[in-house]
């Protein structure tokens, strides 16, 4: 009926007295989490027999900072390690961090900045060492505060995507991609930065409705005349055709016809093309290839050429009256122009619509024909879905599975280029003869007169997609890597399944033969503030979870998020919530020292059940329960669900119950007494065991005082030992019964909860006669003495309780409350019964109002049935 596997050793061998009478998180867990890595507990063995279990952090950005999301996250992974560490497991979590190319070449240049240099002042390789310099400096700020947290990492196993074993890995993977002809060079549409001055990924692009214009512009002359609409009327320039849909009656004349375009001294041919809804606007669309990705598919099928208007930097490169002009500048003094023509048919102003902005500097992106660098994803997408279609990864909850079969399914391929100096340059150079030649780490480049590297780097997701094998020594056949890969469970937001899951699923089954990166992908939601508002600077509701930690303590902030964890969904949060956490931090720590105090002990097997009260063996039976739901819930990454149970078992059970009902055998002494001891030793051993992968810096400093045993975090996790003894539930379930329906009485009648009573306990027949003294002391019912008077009789569950109330409370007085109150409540159920009865009301009134009108309803009925019972059972007078 218990497991002793705890592990003896060198614990610190405390006395009672030296757990404080308060529990204080800032003096307590910057100590434990040295002392848990100075002694390596979070070092995973590569050589060890025991059964591997790995999770890889998803690596946060070089420049970032703690916030709730990561929080949030990390407490799930850290739970998950944990509780796989005490099971037995050669736990690893592996920590890292991302280069994030553009994010920190960024922070180095708006220093140059300040500097009044730039990056080209000091030329590629000495900008590289500055970002270098700086990463040493200020990066990985976010580390020490996972630190903080609690994050049980390998921290000798910490990587980082620049270092020297991933830069290796990136090359390497980058040639045999190029080699088997997915990855190649090609001319297409992207995400163009006009500030940043590279191409961006889509996860790098936020969309928000901006108030812009809608202009309506006659193209052609007399019966070649049609109109397009366009809110980028600046790329009328670029314009190549116009389509129409090929059975649109409207437009049949045209197909194949050239017709004037306005400002230029061009015309361009009508085409006939499927995509175009003739539904939509006018039926007809302009066709600019070089700055729109769909009118680049269009220009393809056609074979139209393809115009760059701008440079780089959204200038306006076409020679005329508008060269020079910023897009935006020149969008205004075109719309004017084709005004002063007559050409603009109709405008609206504001058009709101939506518009991608680069997620770095807010720039407005601009779509942008470019010569970039591609994966091929089709075979690797298509080995990606049908890894989780045959059951080799999981996907939980299984509802996001479609997400995520919507991404790879669809999946287009995948510019890999950015025009960054920091970052993973593209392993590809020039010859002066045309020559492309791609070189593995191995290899050396070409060298000679005339021959350049590629000057682009690669996307950070391009080197993140590889952090599964890479971080384990890929390319070689490390030890690590054949210990503990494939990972077991990745842990990550819903928001990222397009952008990095599917990613590291399509690079792992291509490099690794087939084995996928990781068994099972747990999606969590988004952390929100506690009206279910996403957090934002311009709401004004961001939340650093350093300051609540530095209020509360870390353990509480934790245990907040995990009880908000419900598998793929949001997760408010608010202050109160992390208030209430760390009471339930403060009520452990007093509950423990009440054991401490009262001599609860460890030490030994358990006596025999046949020693034991009901009472020992309910909450023994209820212990056992509930780490069977518990292993149950984790394994379905149920975490707030789990907290949520060992919260109401702990505080509940254990402390509103087991504890006080042991009070009166401590009082007493005696064998009884000792058995208690032990089991309120053995029922919060394993309680601080089952919470400690949620909220481990309390539940350390509590068990290792508690058993004078090293760590809990090296401690076995508790097994489930089959003990169940369903009469003593019963039993236990009739006394806290008895006690609650008491305390009600107590509560309706005015009196305060020391407020002692004369009181008669009749428990013949009810097995409750054991429990007489425990229940007495519960409910502040004194002895009957000799001027006893049963004033109020209360029978509950087959007991029967009478009390003296006289002289105690002034019963006329509250009757008259309450007959007032039973007078409101009965004049309530009146009116509101009138209304639901009127169906004149009932076919007029919207629903919610009806809705209101039954709540209230129902409300009177529950207070007349209250109140009635309360006059019925007040004293008599």
């Amino acid at each position: 009926m218990t497991d002793n596997t705890q592990q003896p050793g060198p614990g610190p061998q405390r006395a009672p007295a030296d757990l404080p009478t308060q529990y204080a998180p800032t003096e307590v867990e910057g100590k434990l989490y040295e002392r848990w890595v100075e002694r390596g507990y979070f070092e995973a063995d590569a050589t060890s027999d025991k059964p591997p279990y790995t999770i890889v952090i998803p690596p946060p950005n070089v420049t970032g900072s703690l916030h709730l999301g990561h929080a949030f996250q990390h407490t799930l992974m850290d739970a998950l390690t944990r509780r796989k560490r005490m099971q037995g497991f050669e736990a690893l979590w592996l920590p890292g961090m991302d280069h994030a190319g553009i994010a920190t070449q960024n922070k180095v240049e708006q220093q140059l900045a300040e500097e009044g240099r730039s990056r080209q002042d000091l030329g590629r390789e000495e900008f590289t060492d500055r970002v270098w310099q700086w990463k040493e400096e200020y990066g990985g700020r976010i580390l020490g505060q996972m630190r903080r947290l609690g994050d049980g990492v390998d921290w000798s196993r910490e990587r980082f995507t620049m270092d020297e074993g991933l830069s290796r890995a990136v090359g390497t993977i980058f040639k045999r991609l190029h080699d088997d002809g997915l990855i190649y060079r090609a001319e297409r549409i992207i995400n163009w930065c006009p500030r940043c001055l590279t191409a961006i990924s889509d996860i790098e692009v936020d969309y928000q409705e901006d108030a812009g214009e809608l202009v309506s512009i006659a193209y052609g002359e007399g019966e070649d005349r049609l109109v397009v609409a366009t809110t980028r009327a600046e790329t009328m320039l670029g314009d190549t055709a116009v389509a129409v849909h090929p059975e649109d009656e409207r437009y049949r004349h045209l197909i194949g016809r050239q017709i004037k375009l306005p400002l230029t001294d061009r015309t361009i041919p009508v085409v006939a093309d499927e995509h175009v809804d003739p539904e939509f606007g006018t039926g007809a669309v302009k066709v600019t290839p070089a700055h729109d990705p769909n009118d680049f598919a269009i220009g393809r099928r056609h074979d139209l050429p393809s115009l760059t208007v701008m440079d780089e930097r959204g200038v306006i490169t076409v020679p005329g009256p508008f060269e020079g002009l910023d897009r935006f500048e020149a969008r205004s003094t075109i719309v004017n122009a084709l005004r002063e023509q007559g050409r603009i048919v109709a405008e609206k102003r504001p058009y709101l619509h939506s518009v991608g902005h680069c997620s770095r500097c807010k720039t407005t992106v601009e779509p942008r024909l470019s010569m970039q660098w591609w994966v091929k994803v089709g075979p690797l997408a298509q080995a990606a879905g049908d890894a989780v279609r045959d059951g080799r990864v999981a996907i939980h909850p299984p509802e996001m599975a479609k997400r995520y079969f919507d991404w790879v399914d669809n999946m287009h391929d995948w510019c890999i280029s950015r025009q960054l100096w920091w970052g993973h340059r593209i392993p590809v150079w020039y010859g002066p003869n045309g020559e492309t030649v791609c070189v593995g780490p191995d290899e050396e480049p070409p060298t000679g007169e005339g021959w350049t590297q590629d000057s682009d780097v690669l996307d950070t997701w391009f080197s993140s997609g590889l952090w599964p094998f890479s971080t384990l020594g890929w390319p070689e056949q490390t030890p690590d890597l054949k210990k503990f890969y494939p990972t077991d469970t990745l842990l990550t937001g819903h928001d990222i399944i397009f952008f990095w899951v599917a990613r590291m699923m399509m690079f792992g089954l291509y490099a690794m033969d087939g084995t996928p990166p990781f068994r099972t992908i747990a999606l969590t939601g988004l952390v929100r503030d506690e009206h279910g508002k996403k957090m934002s600077k311009s709401f004004g509701n961001v939340v650093d979870p350093l300051d609540w930690m530095d209020r509360y303590g870390a353990d509480a902030v934790r245990f907040t998020l995990a009880r908000g964890a419900n598998p793929g969904a949001d997760v408010p949060i608010g202050e109160d919530w992390v208030q209430a956490s760390r009471n339930f931090a403060n009520k452990l720590w007093n509950a423990t020292r009440f054991a401490l105090i009262n001599g609860a002990t460890v030490d030994g097997p358990l006596p025999a059940a046949e020693r034991m009260s009901a009472t020992d063996r309910w909450i023994l039976s209820r212990l056992d329960t509930v780490v069977a739901e518990a292993d149950a819930g984790y394994e379905d990454y149920q975490f707030a669900k789990v907290s949520d149970l060992l919260f109401h078992f702990a505080w509940d059970e254990v402390f509103d119950w087991y504890v006080e009902l042991s009070k009166t055998v401590f009082a007493a002494g005696g064998e009884p007494a000792d058995v208690s001891r032990r089991v309120l030793g053995e029922v919060l051993d394993r309680t601080l065991r089952l919470l400690h992968p949620i909220v481990p810096f309390v539940t350390e400093e509590l068990w290792t005082t508690l058993t004078g045993r090293e760590s809990v975090v090296v401690a076995a996790w508790p097994e489930d030992t089959g003990f169940r003894d369903p009469a003593a539930e019963a039993e236990l379930a009739t006394v806290r019964r008895v006690v609650t329906e008491i305390r009600r009485f107590r509560a309706d009648q005015g009196l305060q909860p020391g407020q002692r009573v004369p009181a008669r306990l009749e428990l013949a027949g009810t097995g409750l006669a054991p429990h007489e003294d425990a229940m007495r002391a519960l409910l502040r019912l004194q002895p009957e003495g000799d001027t006893f008077e049963a004033t109020a009789t209360l029978p509950v569950a087959g007991a029967t309780v009478a009390l003296d109330l006289s002289g105690v409370i002034d019963v006329e007085a509250e009757r008259k409350r309450l007959q007032k109150d039973l007078a409101a409540a009965e004049k309530e159920l009146k009116q509101t019964t009138a209304k639901l009865g009127n169906e004149g009301f009932l076919a007029k009134a919207p629903a919610p109002v009806v809705d209101k009108i039954r709540a209230r309803q129902a409300t009177a009925e529950e207070d007349i049935a209250r109140l009635t019972g309360q006059l019925e059972r007040l004293p008599r007078g």
